[in-house]
């Protein structure tokens, strides 16, 4: 807590409490903004502008008290995680409870002693914080449980997980989806020639041009090896094969930068669509798109065959 970090909104009618409130936390050294509202609804406002680290808030207020500030500040989700410190002169155990049914996280009752409602802020502080660098790690262990770590694509455990999400939604409703499978031309030569970290920059590479090339609702993968995918929700095949046919352009013109030499590469593209009578699950679009793929690679390879449902 010794570093200016954090970012605390007072809310009171009061603008003598305000003052009092706010000439506390300037002494401090780990609040680096204190921001004030004269009300509920002017509090909520600023609050949902620049989300705050905690909120100091007055029950009895007029129009948006209290009760009514928690209950919006609940509904929204940027918010919900920002620890709430009422302050009241209610001194009641009912109206207590029910503030904190409403999602208060501590009570000060007034006139409030310095350093008790200093204290009290610390330990709610120190709570967020370590809330929000639980959230990271888990956040950054999502992330990283979820891609490849050469390509920055995803693994195929979750790319999988995602086919077959995407499937059922067309199983049900009848949407298209498209599925492109592909990999690069020659890559065991590549490696044998140029060695594997030559062939590891090449991967890098081409997950870096695949992620440029996608759009935001498509999902691109690395299958395995050289073997990449993208899934195209809501995309027919006809969109799909035009897709793989300026991925294929760009792959053949890119320079690939890799151990000091820049390296031409193609690759191959199968693609596949359904609703189709020879897709009946999720992993024979798969199938019908290696096909494709297989074929596009005994006719000479750096080509797209589509297999149209």
């Amino acid at each position: 807590m010794g570093r200016r970090d954090f970012r605390v909104l007072v809310i009171d009618d009061s603008p003598g409490l305000r003052r009092e409130v706010l000439a506390l936390l300037d002494r401090v050294d780990f609040v680096a903004e204190a921001r004030e509202a004269s009300n509920g609804l002017e509090g909520f406002k600023k609050a949902v502008e620049s989300p705050p680290d905690l909120i100091l808030c007055d029950l009895i207020m007029p129009s948006v008290d209290g009760f009514k500030f928690l209950t919006l500040v609940r509904s929204r989700p940027e918010l919900r995680d920002v620890p709430v410190i009422i302050l009241t002169g209610e001194a009641d155990v009912d109206t207590k409870i029910r503030g904190l049914e409403l999602g208060a996280s501590d009570y000060v009752t007034k006139p409030f002693d310095a350093g008790e409602l200093l204290a009290r802020i610390k330990v709610q502080l120190k709570i967020k914080a370590l809330q929000d660098a639980l959230k990271t790690s888990n956040d950054r262990l999502r992330v990283l449980s979820s891609t490849d770590p050469l390509t920055g694509l995803y693994n195929r455990r979750h790319f999988m997980g995602v086919l077959e999400r995407e499937f059922e939604r067309t199983d049900r409703y009848g949407t298209p989806l498209s599925f492109v499978m592909f990999d690069i031309d020659h890559f065991k030569r590549l490696n044998d020639t140029f060695g594997h970290q030559a062939g590891d920059d090449v991967l890098r590479e081409l997950g870096r041009v695949v992620r440029e090339a996608v759009r935001a609702s498509d999902v691109a993968g690395r299958y395995g090896g050289e073997e990449f995918c993208v899934l195209l929700p809501h995309t027919e095949v006809e969109g799909a094969a035009e897709f793989a046919r300026r991925l294929r352009l760009t792959v053949e013109n890119h320079p690939f930068p890799a151990q000091g030499e820049t390296l031409r590469v193609t690759a191959s593209f199968g693609v596949a669509a359904c609703p189709s009578a020879a897709v009946q699950r999720a992993q024979d679009l798969i199938g019908v798109a290696d096909e494709a793929l297989y074929q596009a690679k005994s006719e000479g390879r750096n080509r797209v065959v589509v297999r149209k449902p």
